[in-house]
């Protein structure tokens, strides 16, 4: 498996189960919600160029540039991409300046040319610590000097804390697969079960700002995505009531940088930025 390249379960995984939706349903409603703050807090203000790869069906791409930014989308699946651009076109329109099929560890940008690079997919899908460091690095070369990084990992206790939550772990191909992930974080979905998601690496908090700095970024800080407000087994209840939610989303911003929780939370983002040796 080593040297297999893991964009080909990637593209199978995803022709098969609609990336496009699952942010407006269900947790991944928080997790569209919170990244949404954090993108506020940290990028630089319109018309910034933002570099968003393996930006999937374009949920956060076609949101900046309703904002006002020029965003240039990059995902390996043909279908994300069409998608993307289609999303952006439908009233009001808002178009990304770009959308192409490409690899976060292969960017095809020049260098010094961006103000900002969107990484919330590919960390996660490059199994290879040697293929994270290159997409990090990519995404330093393309970046302007003091310009930022905004990466996210799946955490290392996702699946275990999703099967408790969902029951998975009554299942034992779910449980040998959450044994492996605790060992060593690589996730195989042996099954044929969607839900199980697919090939994919899972960060413990402090590898990722590990490979952030191998790639020459400087890192700022981790934080929480969802912090532990994914596993509430009553979420929708919280989240369809407005009083509910905005107390949810305080709970889960007042946590978001406690190291002693970070593990709790099914995304890490982690704030990078480039700047002088």
């Amino acid at each position: 498996m080593k040297n297999a390249d893991p964009l080909r379960d990637i593209i199978q995984h995803y022709e098969t189960v609609a990336e496009a939706g699952r942010l407006s349903q269900g947790t991944g409603q928080l997790e569209f919600a919170r990244t949404q703050e954090l993108l506020r807090r940290y990028l630089p203000p319109p018309p910034a160029v933002i570099f968003d790869v393996s930006g999937g069906p374009g949920a956060y791409a076609c949101w900046l540039a309703q904002q006002g930014y020029e965003i240039h989308l990059v995902d390996p699946v043909p279908l994300h991409v069409e998608q993307a651009w289609r999303a952006s076109r439908e009233p009001p329109a808002h178009p990304l300046a770009s959308a192409l099929v490409g690899d976060a560890r292969r960017l095809q940008r020049a260098d010094s040319s961006v103000d900002a690079v969107l990484l919330l997919g590919p960390l996660y899908h490059l199994t290879e610590r040697q293929d994270r460091v290159q997409a990090l690095g990519e995404a330093r070369r393309i970046l302007r000097e003091g310009g930022l990084v905004l990466a996210v990992g799946i955490c290392r206790f996702a699946s275990l804390l999703d099967g408790l939550a969902r029951g998975y772990l009554d299942d034992p191909q779910f449980a040998r697969m959450v044994e492996r992930d605790l060992r060593d974080g690589q996730h195989r979905n042996l099954t044929n079960n969607p839900a199980y998601f697919t090939t994919a690496f899972f960060h413990h908090p402090e590898e990722l700002a590990a490979e952030i700095r191998e790639a020459g970024l400087r890192h700022e800080k981790t934080l929480a995505v969802e912090g532990p407000g994914w596993l509430l087994q009553n979420f929708a209840e919280h989240w369809e009531d407005a009083g509910r939610r905005e107390r949810l989303l305080q709970a889960v911003r007042s946590l978001e940088e406690e190291p002693s929780v970070l593990g709790v939370s099914a995304h890490l983002l982690a704030v990078a930025r480039k700047t002088s040796p």
